[in-house]
Protein backbone atom coordinates (compact mmCIF):
# COMPACT_ATOMS: atom_id res chain seq x y z
CA UNK A 1 0.00 0.00 0.00
CA UNK A 2 1.15 3.64 -0.74
CA UNK A 3 2.42 5.41 2.20
CA UNK A 4 1.70 9.08 3.10
CA UNK A 5 4.32 9.22 5.67
CA UNK A 6 7.61 11.00 4.61
CA UNK A 7 7.57 9.74 1.57
CA UNK A 8 7.40 13.42 -0.72
CA UNK A 9 9.96 15.88 -1.04
CA UNK A 10 8.90 18.34 -2.83
CA UNK A 11 5.26 18.05 -3.04
CA UNK A 12 4.16 20.29 -0.22
CA UNK A 13 6.52 23.26 -1.42
CA UNK A 14 4.45 22.87 -4.62
CA UNK A 15 1.48 23.14 -3.39
CA UNK A 16 3.03 26.36 -1.54
CA UNK A 17 3.84 27.94 -4.58
CA UNK A 18 0.60 27.14 -6.42
CA UNK A 19 -1.34 28.44 -3.28
CA UNK A 20 0.33 31.76 -3.49
CA UNK A 21 -0.97 32.13 -7.37
CA UNK A 22 -4.24 30.88 -6.54
CA UNK A 23 -4.43 33.79 -3.57
CA UNK A 24 -3.45 36.29 -6.24
CA UNK A 25 0.34 36.96 -6.07
CA UNK A 26 1.55 36.84 -10.02
CA UNK A 27 4.98 38.27 -9.22
CA UNK A 28 7.07 35.18 -9.39
CA UNK A 29 9.60 37.14 -6.81
CA UNK A 30 7.46 36.69 -4.11
CA UNK A 31 6.11 32.49 -4.82
CA UNK A 32 8.26 30.11 -2.77
CA UNK A 33 7.69 26.92 -1.05
CA UNK A 34 9.29 25.16 1.88
CA UNK A 35 12.29 24.16 -0.16
CA UNK A 36 13.32 27.60 -1.61
CA UNK A 37 11.45 30.01 -4.30
CA UNK A 38 9.28 29.35 -7.34
CA UNK A 39 11.48 28.22 -10.15
CA UNK A 40 9.31 26.78 -12.65
CA UNK A 41 8.17 28.60 -15.74
CA UNK A 42 4.36 28.88 -15.98
CA UNK A 43 2.88 25.36 -16.89
CA UNK A 44 4.45 24.54 -14.06
CA UNK A 45 1.84 26.67 -12.19
CA UNK A 46 -1.31 25.54 -14.19
CA UNK A 47 -0.75 21.71 -14.13
CA UNK A 48 0.02 21.80 -10.17
CA UNK A 49 -2.93 24.19 -9.53
CA UNK A 50 -5.27 21.62 -10.64
CA UNK A 51 -3.50 19.04 -8.61
CA UNK A 52 -4.14 21.55 -5.44
CA UNK A 53 -7.71 21.47 -5.92
CA UNK A 54 -8.35 17.92 -6.84
CA UNK A 55 -6.22 16.74 -3.69
CA UNK A 56 -7.91 18.94 -1.00
CA UNK A 57 -5.62 21.83 -1.74
CA UNK A 58 -2.69 18.96 -1.71
CA UNK A 59 -3.76 17.50 2.03
CA UNK A 60 -4.64 14.21 0.37
CA UNK A 61 -1.26 12.75 -0.64
CA UNK A 62 -2.26 9.36 -1.11
CA UNK A 63 -5.09 10.47 -3.97
CA UNK A 64 -1.66 12.35 -5.28
CA UNK A 65 0.73 9.39 -5.17
CA UNK A 66 -2.80 7.72 -6.92
CA UNK A 67 -2.86 10.18 -9.63
CA UNK A 68 0.81 10.11 -10.05
CA UNK A 69 0.87 5.89 -10.70
CA UNK A 70 -1.69 6.69 -13.25
CA UNK A 71 1.08 9.16 -15.12
CA UNK A 72 3.27 6.22 -14.41
CA UNK A 73 1.32 3.88 -16.33
CA UNK A 74 0.44 6.43 -19.16
CA UNK A 75 3.99 7.14 -19.55
CA UNK A 76 5.17 3.57 -19.94
CA UNK A 77 2.38 2.98 -22.53
CA UNK A 78 3.26 5.86 -24.28
CA UNK A 79 6.86 4.48 -23.86
CA UNK A 80 6.19 0.97 -24.93
CA UNK A 81 4.26 1.99 -28.21
CA UNK A 82 7.54 4.10 -29.30
CA UNK A 83 9.43 0.87 -28.88
CA UNK A 84 6.71 -1.22 -31.01
CA UNK A 85 6.87 1.71 -33.86
CA UNK A 86 10.60 1.86 -33.90
CA UNK A 87 11.65 -2.47 -33.38
CA UNK A 88 14.50 -1.79 -32.17
CA UNK A 89 14.57 -3.39 -28.74
CA UNK A 90 14.03 -7.11 -27.43
CA UNK A 91 10.66 -7.67 -26.18
CA UNK A 92 12.29 -9.08 -22.21
CA UNK A 93 13.80 -5.39 -21.63
CA UNK A 94 10.50 -3.97 -21.30
CA UNK A 95 11.03 -6.31 -17.99
CA UNK A 96 13.81 -3.78 -17.30
CA UNK A 97 11.56 -0.55 -18.23
CA UNK A 98 8.70 -1.21 -16.09
CA UNK A 99 9.82 -3.32 -13.16
CA UNK A 100 13.51 -3.41 -12.07
CA UNK A 101 14.22 0.40 -11.26
CA UNK A 102 13.08 0.74 -7.77
CA UNK A 103 14.42 4.61 -8.36
CA UNK A 104 12.20 5.32 -11.19
CA UNK A 105 8.97 4.11 -8.98
CA UNK A 106 10.00 6.55 -5.95
CA UNK A 107 10.40 9.15 -8.24
CA UNK A 108 6.92 8.74 -9.91
CA UNK A 109 4.93 7.27 -7.09
CA UNK A 110 6.10 8.47 -3.51
CA UNK A 111 8.08 11.30 -4.17
CA UNK A 112 6.30 13.20 -6.20
CA UNK A 113 8.34 15.52 -8.09
CA UNK A 114 7.18 17.41 -11.12
CA UNK A 115 9.68 15.71 -13.39
CA UNK A 116 7.33 12.38 -14.25
CA UNK A 117 4.71 15.15 -15.21
CA UNK A 118 7.05 16.73 -18.31
CA UNK A 119 8.34 13.48 -19.15
CA UNK A 120 4.77 11.61 -19.85
CA UNK A 121 4.06 14.56 -21.72
CA UNK A 122 7.13 14.72 -23.51
CA UNK A 123 6.79 11.16 -24.59
CA UNK A 124 3.20 12.10 -25.64
CA UNK A 125 4.98 14.75 -27.79
CA UNK A 126 7.37 11.93 -29.71
CA UNK A 127 4.41 9.71 -30.52
CA UNK A 128 3.14 12.80 -32.39
CA UNK A 129 6.40 13.43 -33.98
CA UNK A 130 6.57 9.86 -35.06
CA UNK A 131 3.36 9.70 -36.56
CA UNK A 132 3.68 12.88 -38.68
CA UNK A 133 1.85 15.55 -36.43
CA UNK A 134 4.43 18.08 -36.04
CA UNK A 135 2.20 20.64 -35.16
CA UNK A 136 0.31 18.98 -32.58
CA UNK A 137 3.58 17.55 -31.37
CA UNK A 138 5.84 20.68 -31.16
CA UNK A 139 2.74 22.41 -29.13
CA UNK A 140 2.45 19.19 -26.28
CA UNK A 141 6.59 19.87 -26.74
CA UNK A 142 6.51 23.03 -25.39
CA UNK A 143 3.87 22.73 -22.85
CA UNK A 144 5.92 20.27 -21.32
CA UNK A 145 8.12 23.09 -21.46
CA UNK A 146 5.79 25.43 -19.89
CA UNK A 147 4.61 22.43 -17.27
CA UNK A 148 8.21 23.12 -15.62
CA UNK A 149 10.54 20.99 -18.18
CA UNK A 150 11.32 19.18 -15.53
CA UNK A 151 13.49 22.01 -14.93
CA UNK A 152 13.67 23.13 -18.40
CA UNK A 153 15.30 19.32 -18.86
CA UNK A 154 13.05 19.10 -22.00
CA UNK A 155 15.29 21.68 -23.67
CA UNK A 156 17.83 18.63 -23.93
CA UNK A 157 15.75 17.56 -26.34
CA UNK A 158 15.54 20.64 -28.58
CA UNK A 159 18.58 20.39 -30.69
CA UNK A 160 17.44 16.84 -32.24
CA UNK A 161 13.77 18.54 -32.43
CA UNK A 162 15.27 21.81 -34.27
CA UNK A 163 17.25 19.62 -36.40
CA UNK A 164 14.55 17.26 -37.19
CA UNK A 165 12.09 20.45 -38.03
CA UNK A 166 14.81 21.81 -40.12
CA UNK A 167 15.42 18.73 -42.29
CA UNK A 168 11.61 17.62 -43.02
CA UNK A 169 10.33 21.67 -43.72
CA UNK A 170 13.32 23.64 -44.36
CA UNK A 171 14.24 27.01 -42.63
CA UNK A 172 11.02 29.26 -43.84
CA UNK A 173 8.40 26.31 -43.01
CA UNK A 174 9.61 25.25 -39.82
CA UNK A 175 10.10 29.24 -38.69
CA UNK A 176 6.09 29.08 -38.39
CA UNK A 177 6.11 26.28 -35.66
CA UNK A 178 8.87 27.67 -33.98
CA UNK A 179 6.58 30.61 -33.49
CA UNK A 180 3.61 28.31 -32.03
CA UNK A 181 5.91 27.24 -29.60
CA UNK A 182 7.04 30.76 -28.73
CA UNK A 183 3.22 32.34 -28.39
CA UNK A 184 1.97 29.36 -26.31
CA UNK A 185 4.90 29.58 -23.92
CA UNK A 186 3.99 33.38 -23.78
CA UNK A 187 0.50 33.35 -23.62
CA UNK A 188 0.40 30.84 -20.65
CA UNK A 189 2.72 33.29 -18.58
CA UNK A 190 1.19 36.43 -19.97
CA UNK A 191 -0.57 37.24 -15.99
CA UNK A 192 3.15 36.99 -14.95
CA UNK A 193 5.05 38.47 -17.02
CA UNK A 194 2.66 41.71 -16.77
CA UNK A 195 3.10 41.51 -13.38
CA UNK A 196 6.61 41.09 -13.44
CA UNK A 197 8.65 40.49 -16.75
CA UNK A 198 12.01 40.55 -15.25
CA UNK A 199 11.14 38.49 -11.93
CA UNK A 200 9.31 35.97 -14.25
CA UNK A 201 11.71 35.41 -16.68
CA UNK A 202 14.49 35.62 -14.36
CA UNK A 203 13.33 32.78 -12.04
CA UNK A 204 11.56 30.28 -14.63
CA UNK A 205 14.39 30.15 -17.12
CA UNK A 206 17.37 30.75 -14.59
CA UNK A 207 19.90 28.33 -17.01
CA UNK A 208 22.58 29.69 -14.48
CA UNK A 209 21.15 28.47 -11.17
CA UNK A 210 23.98 26.62 -8.46
CA UNK A 211 23.68 22.93 -7.88
CA UNK A 212 24.58 22.03 -4.40
CA UNK A 213 27.57 19.15 -4.45
CA UNK A 214 25.79 16.89 -1.65
CA UNK A 215 23.12 16.46 -4.37
CA UNK A 216 25.39 15.34 -6.91
CA UNK A 217 25.07 11.99 -8.86
CA UNK A 218 27.74 12.43 -11.29
CA UNK A 219 30.82 14.87 -10.14
CA UNK A 220 31.36 12.92 -6.48
CA UNK A 221 34.77 12.25 -7.36
CA UNK A 222 35.59 16.06 -8.06
CA UNK A 223 36.58 18.59 -5.23
CA UNK A 224 33.73 20.84 -4.06
CA UNK A 225 35.60 24.17 -5.27
CA UNK A 226 35.67 22.36 -9.20
CA UNK A 227 32.35 21.30 -9.33
CA UNK A 228 30.89 24.75 -8.03
CA UNK A 229 33.45 26.08 -10.64
CA UNK A 230 31.86 28.49 -13.12
CA UNK A 231 34.64 28.00 -15.54
CA UNK A 232 33.80 24.31 -15.45
CA UNK A 233 30.32 24.48 -16.04
CA UNK A 234 31.76 26.64 -19.23
CA UNK A 235 33.72 24.26 -20.38
CA UNK A 236 30.47 21.46 -19.94
CA UNK A 237 28.77 23.67 -22.16
CA UNK A 238 31.17 23.89 -24.61
CA UNK A 239 31.83 20.30 -24.66
CA UNK A 240 28.22 19.46 -24.73
CA UNK A 241 27.25 22.47 -28.21
CA UNK A 242 30.42 20.31 -29.83
CA UNK A 243 29.12 17.05 -29.56
CA UNK A 244 25.73 18.02 -30.57
CA UNK A 245 27.59 20.24 -33.39
CA UNK A 246 29.35 16.78 -34.31
CA UNK A 247 26.44 14.34 -34.27
CA UNK A 248 24.47 16.81 -36.49
CA UNK A 249 27.14 17.39 -39.08
CA UNK A 250 28.61 14.27 -39.17
CA UNK A 251 25.89 11.46 -38.19
CA UNK A 252 22.34 12.93 -38.09
CA UNK A 253 22.59 14.11 -41.51
CA UNK A 254 23.81 10.65 -42.89
CA UNK A 255 21.18 8.92 -40.51
CA UNK A 256 18.26 10.64 -42.45
CA UNK A 257 19.67 8.81 -45.29
CA UNK A 258 19.80 5.17 -44.01
CA UNK A 259 17.03 2.22 -44.85
CA UNK A 260 16.22 2.91 -40.95
CA UNK A 261 12.57 3.63 -40.53
CA UNK A 262 11.21 7.01 -39.73
CA UNK A 263 10.05 6.41 -36.79
CA UNK A 264 13.42 5.22 -35.23
CA UNK A 265 15.45 7.83 -37.26
CA UNK A 266 13.04 10.29 -35.44
CA UNK A 267 13.35 8.78 -31.98
CA UNK A 268 17.11 7.72 -32.49
CA UNK A 269 17.88 11.66 -33.06
CA UNK A 270 15.54 13.06 -30.22
CA UNK A 271 17.11 10.57 -27.30
CA UNK A 272 20.26 11.02 -28.72
CA UNK A 273 20.06 14.72 -28.19
CA UNK A 274 19.04 13.97 -25.18
CA UNK A 275 21.57 11.87 -23.79
CA UNK A 276 24.46 14.20 -24.94
CA UNK A 277 22.92 16.67 -22.69
CA UNK A 278 23.15 13.87 -19.69
CA UNK A 279 26.32 13.08 -20.36
CA UNK A 280 27.59 16.97 -20.02
CA UNK A 281 24.95 18.44 -17.31
CA UNK A 282 26.29 20.00 -14.45
CA UNK A 283 25.15 18.12 -12.13
CA UNK A 284 22.59 15.21 -11.56
CA UNK A 285 19.97 14.72 -8.43
CA UNK A 286 18.62 11.27 -7.94
CA UNK A 287 14.67 12.56 -9.37
CA UNK A 288 17.01 13.45 -12.47
CA UNK A 289 16.72 9.60 -13.41
CA UNK A 290 14.28 9.81 -15.45
CA UNK A 291 14.69 12.02 -17.44
CA UNK A 292 16.80 9.78 -19.70
CA UNK A 293 15.49 5.90 -17.78
CA UNK A 294 13.08 5.18 -20.47
CA UNK A 295 15.27 5.95 -23.16
CA UNK A 296 18.33 4.11 -22.50
CA UNK A 297 17.25 0.04 -24.07
CA UNK A 298 16.80 2.03 -27.28
CA UNK A 299 19.95 3.86 -27.36
CA UNK A 300 21.57 0.73 -26.36
CA UNK A 301 20.06 -1.25 -28.92
CA UNK A 302 20.78 0.99 -31.43
CA UNK A 303 24.22 1.11 -31.27
CA UNK A 304 26.78 0.74 -33.75
CA UNK A 305 29.00 -1.73 -32.36
CA UNK A 306 27.08 -5.40 -33.95
CA UNK A 307 29.22 -7.37 -31.12
CA UNK A 308 28.02 -5.76 -28.40
CA UNK A 309 26.36 -8.90 -26.59
CA UNK A 310 22.88 -8.52 -24.93
CA UNK A 311 24.39 -9.57 -21.97
CA UNK A 312 26.81 -7.00 -21.62
CA UNK A 313 23.86 -4.43 -22.66
CA UNK A 314 21.85 -5.43 -19.86
CA UNK A 315 25.29 -5.37 -17.85
CA UNK A 316 25.65 -1.61 -18.91
CA UNK A 317 21.42 -1.05 -17.81
CA UNK A 318 22.03 -2.79 -14.10
CA UNK A 319 25.41 -0.88 -13.67
CA UNK A 320 23.80 2.81 -14.66
CA UNK A 321 20.63 2.06 -12.62
CA UNK A 322 23.21 1.14 -9.40
CA UNK A 323 24.79 4.30 -9.80
CA UNK A 324 21.58 6.06 -9.17
CA UNK A 325 20.31 3.75 -6.46
CA UNK A 326 23.90 4.39 -4.40
CA UNK A 327 23.10 7.01 -1.98
CA UNK A 328 25.36 8.90 -0.93
CA UNK A 329 27.17 8.82 -4.37
CA UNK A 330 30.39 7.98 -4.18
CA UNK A 331 33.67 8.37 -6.68
CA UNK A 332 33.02 4.90 -7.86
CA UNK A 333 29.30 5.24 -8.41
CA UNK A 334 30.07 8.56 -10.31
CA UNK A 335 32.96 7.16 -12.04
CA UNK A 336 30.92 4.02 -13.13
CA UNK A 337 28.07 6.29 -14.55
CA UNK A 338 30.26 8.22 -16.34
CA UNK A 339 32.31 5.27 -17.95
CA UNK A 340 28.33 3.39 -18.80
CA UNK A 341 27.79 7.12 -20.72
CA UNK A 342 31.03 7.20 -22.54
CA UNK A 343 29.99 3.20 -23.70
CA UNK A 344 26.52 4.46 -24.72
CA UNK A 345 28.03 7.31 -26.46
CA UNK A 346 30.71 5.94 -28.72
CA UNK A 347 28.10 3.41 -29.64
CA UNK A 348 26.08 6.04 -31.28
CA UNK A 349 28.87 7.56 -32.50
CA UNK A 350 29.69 4.18 -34.32
CA UNK A 351 25.75 3.49 -34.98
CA UNK A 352 25.62 5.70 -38.41
CA UNK A 353 28.94 5.10 -39.29
CA UNK A 354 28.07 1.38 -39.64
CA UNK A 355 24.48 2.38 -41.40
CA UNK A 356 25.88 4.92 -43.54
CA UNK A 357 24.45 4.46 -47.45
CA UNK A 358 26.69 2.96 -49.87
CA UNK A 359 26.77 4.31 -53.43
CA UNK A 360 26.03 1.63 -55.94
CA UNK A 361 28.86 1.77 -58.42
CA UNK A 362 26.70 0.71 -61.56
CA UNK A 363 24.82 3.57 -61.29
Amino acid sequence: MLSTVDTEIDWKAYMDEVEGVINGTYDYTQLKGDTGPLVYPAGFVYIFTALYYITNHGANIRLAQYLFAVFYLVTLLLVFRIYYRTKKVPPYVFFFVCCASYRIHSIFVLRLFNDPVAMMLLFAAVNLFIDGHWTVGCSLYRQVDLAVSVKMNVLLFAPGLLFLLLSEFGLMRTIPKLSLCAGIQLLLGMPFLLENPFGYVSRAFDLGRQFLFQWTVNWRFLPEWLFLNRYFHLLLLVAHLLTLLLFALRHWKSLLRTTLNAASQIVLILFTSNFIGMCFSRSLHYQFYVWYFHTLPFLLWSGGVKKLAHLLRVLILGLIELSWNTYPSTNSSSASLHICHLIILLCLWLATEEKAPVKDKRQ
